[in-house]
């Protein structure tokens, strides 16, 4: 007993000293508690819970190196100068960004960092895991660990070598973090990282300040006037998600010439230094609108969003989850509006096609006429390929993962077409049941009427107008 109100005053202590909280939230004190006593965690906690927090407070209640595997380099770098911040110096990422001289000092000095973020790529490198295996590591973090499963068998292999890396540093104690994971997810996760003794600490991924509506239009145009239209109704900032790059592009120019707002586009084809001005310039206000691909969002903290429209439909309503739980983080009333027009389900269906090594390119590969397949698919092929899978089996692997992301989409269509609460299908999806619904949980009852009236009050906040920063200064400091 006497250990546990030790436990709890240094919890408390470090909580207020660290990070100026008084309270932990019941998620992120389930998921230290069972840290605490020795467990692997798959922790489901839903987007604007304080997932990040966990881990860091964690590092300094052990006093042990944390590795944090994450998938993204702007949620790493996002990461390190949120810590930097917060006072917080021994933290590095290694990234495929730092140069061979960077990655050579913060290797040599691994073991003086308290906070060690690395991407599944860099840690698989042998030389890295080498010296990894080197330090007495206090928890190995899994961000974003639905990644896992959706995106390890046709996007990013690394992910599924991350059970061998586990038994190479000689099985450390495990956090896995994610807002969203279905059963199947859950353990799919739990199997490629091979783990057997692990606690669960699941969280609804319900967010009832933001209200769910679904606007259909006949073709491109209607939809592309219904979206103007609505941006001169809602008040605030908002993110809206397309499935191209080109369409953020023209749209981002579009909605700033037809309604003043200021927007701007956000896609990998940016470079890091006008992603991050662009992602900084939301944060401070100085940006209303951000059009992005799902480049942009994942670990993004910006408590005021007050709206995300989905342009296209998202492949899964697992990605639909994530994207819309940038909105509301404050707790006030927000809204998602998903636009759809008849035929967008080919879109994403092409996308999932794509994504996927054909029988021809395959040939190709073993043909070595590399110069015919994408650089992104030659390297799935080299893994499959490296790890002694058959073309039989590498061509299973990939029909097996079209038919669950095909089986996923018609789930999101369905989400679309549904005549009833649309909040309880999208929690069925996740094994949770709803049967509150009210005005403001979304359109069940006036399809394609969406009243903004409703929201006039709740989402009437002023935007700030923060002196503008010197941004050309902060990318020069900082990059």
């Amino acid at each position: 007993m006497q250990t546990v109100k030790l436990k709890l005053t240094k919890i408390k202590g470090l909580l207020k000293e660290k990070f100026g909280f008084s309270k932990l939230r019941s998620g992120q004190i389930d998921t230290i508690n069972e840290l605490l006593t020795g467990n692997n965690v798959l922790a489901v906690l839903p987007t604007g819970s304080g997932k990040t927090l966990i881990y860091q407070l964690f590092g300094y209640l052990v006093n042990k190196p944390i590795v944090i595997v994450s998938p993204l380099l702007s949620l790493m770098s996002d990461q390190v100068n949120r810590m930097n911040f917060l006072g917080e110096k021994k933290v590095v990422a290694l990234n495929s960004n730092q140069d061979w001289e960077q990655k050579q000092f913060a290797l040599k000095h691994l073991n003086q960092y308290r906070y060690i973020f690395i991407s599944p790529e860099m840690i698989t490198n042998q030389q890295v895991l080498q010296k990894m295996k080197q330090l007495s590591l206090g928890l190995f973090v899994v961000d974003e660990a639905h990644c896992i499963s959706k995106w390890g068998v046709d996007f990013r292999p690394d992910y599924l070598e991350l059970g061998h890396v586990l038994a190479t540093l000689n099985n450390p104690q495990v956090l896995m973090l994610t807002a969203t994971a279905s059963q199947k997810v859950q353990n799919d996760i739990i199997k490629k990282l091979q783990l057997k003794n692990f606690q669960k600490i699941i969280k609804s991924v319900d967010r009832p300040n933001i209200y769910l509506g679904v606007h259909k239009s006949l073709n491109e145009l209607e939809k592309q006037s219904y979206l103007l239209d609505i941006l001169k109704k809602l008040k605030g900032n908002g993110i809206i998600y397309f499935s191209s790059k080109k369409m953020a592009n023209v749209m981002a120019d579009m909605i700033q010439q037809k309604t003043g707002l200021t927007t701007a586009a956000y896609h990998s084809d940016l470079s890091s230094a006008d992603r991050f001005k662009i992602q900084h310039q939301f944060m401070d206000n100085d940006l209303q609108i951000i059009c992005a691909t799902n480049a942009f969002g994942m670990g993004i903290d910006k408590s005021d969003v007050r709206f995300v429209i989905h342009y296209h439909m998202p492949q899964d309503l697992e990605s639909y989850v994530q994207e819309i739980g940038r909105a509301g983080r404050d707790g006030k009333q927000s809204l998602a509006i998903l636009l759809y027009a008849e035929g967008d389900e080919q879109i994403a269906a092409n996308l999932i096609e794509h994504s996927l090594p054909t029988k021809m390119e395959i040939d190709f590969y073993l043909q070595k006429e590399y110069s015919r397949i994408e650089e992104s698919k030659k390297n799935l092929l080299d893994f499959y390929f490296k790890h002694d899978f058959s073309v039989e089996q590498i061509q299973k692997v990939f029909q097996d993962e079209f038919s669950q992301k095909e089986k996923e989409l018609f789930k999101m269509l369905d989400y679309i077409q549904c005549s009833g609460c649309r909040r309880k299908v999208l929690l069925a999806n996740f094994d949770e049941e709803f049967d509150s619904h009210d005005e403001i949980c979304c359109d069940f009852g006036i399809e394609n009427n969406i009243d903004f009236s409703l929201f006039e009050q709740k989402l009437n906040i002023k935007v700030s107008t923060n002196d503008k920063s010197n941004w050309q200064q902060i990318i020069n400091d900082l990059l």
